[in-house]
């Protein structure tokens, strides 16, 4: 079906569609907004709603025959995702815990998934109207603030001091001994926290050499930010090196995973234990 579909024509118009999403998560942002949790006690507010519905209704427009599985929306079970080939997976806003604080780390995630891989990538930063994009065989962009589209892309290891990106909100004992043993090896590293999908954003522009994510992320927190990384030249991988694939099981919960620049490093060597 992919063959079918003008992957940049659609990457285009998803740029829009997550502009706009954006638009309704700022007129939250600026506002007094109720905060509720879900069963799983993540938080969940106004915003995530009103993007989820923005996105949902004009996916629907713009392709009728695509399914869409949003994090906002019903769970379905896995004989029926199992039967696509083709669909949208879409975080309408990730970085939640980043919206509350009101630190602006916060995104818009859209990706076509096509036979269990990502093959275009939209996210949108509300807060700094910046778009990082990508589709298969495309290529990498950015735009700041409505301006010209810039391709970025990630960069080899030269031998200098290694960056890595990590998590605002979230971090465990297993990434912890992985940073040990990484600046034990190969020095101590400049480290770089960042919320929701743009610490991939950070790998795909060549300001981060690795992103190892050793704690629990879903399908939709990836997606996206996975085509934009691959198509700037990166990976994403399970932390054997293997492919990252999606919709291949019932849990829509991912494997640890690792986010690089340079594929001639072995990032599972300094994994502990």
């Amino acid at each position: 079906m992919s063959t079918d579909l003008d992957l940049e024509k659609l990457c285009m118009e998803c740029v829009d569609i997550a502009r706009y999403a954006g638009e309704k998560i700022l007129e939250v942002y600026n506002s007094e907004y109720s905060i509720e949790h879900k069963d799983d006690k993540s938080p969940l507010t106004d915003a995530d709603m009103a993007s989820h519905h923005a996105i949902v209704d004009r996916l629907t427009a713009l392709t009728p025959d695509i399914p869409i599985l949003s994090e906002e929306s019903a769970k379905l079970p896995f004989e029926e995702r199992s039967a696509w080939t083709t669909y949208w997976l879409v975080d309408p806003l990730d970085g939640t815990r980043e919206f509350i604080k009101r630190n602006g780390e916060f995104t818009v995630n859209i990706a076509l998934i096509h036979e269990h891989k990502s093959i275009i990538g939209v996210i949108h930063v509300p807060v700094l109207d910046t778009d990082y994009y990508g589709w298969k065989d495309g290529g990498t962009y950015k735009i700041e603030n409505r301006g010209t589209a810039q391709p970025i892309s990630v960069k080899k290891l030269d031998g200098g001091k290694l960056t890595v990106a990590g998590s605002r909100s979230h971090g465990s004992e297993e990434m912890q001994a992985y940073m040990k043993n990484l600046s034990d090896k190969l020095g101590e590293p400049n480290a770089l926290s960042m919320g929701s999908s743009l610490k991939f954003c950070l790998v795909a522009e060549g300001r981060a050499d690795l992103y190892p994510r050793l704690g629990l992320t879903s399908e939709w927190d990836t997606a996206a930010a996975h085509c934009i990384v691959e198509q700037a030249g990166g990976s994403v991988t399970k932390t054997d090196m293997s492919p990252l694939d999606y919709n291949t099981k019932d849990s829509l919960l991912n494997p640890f995973f690792f986010v690089f620049g340079d594929s001639s490093h072995d990032w599972s060597s300094y994994l502990p234990g």
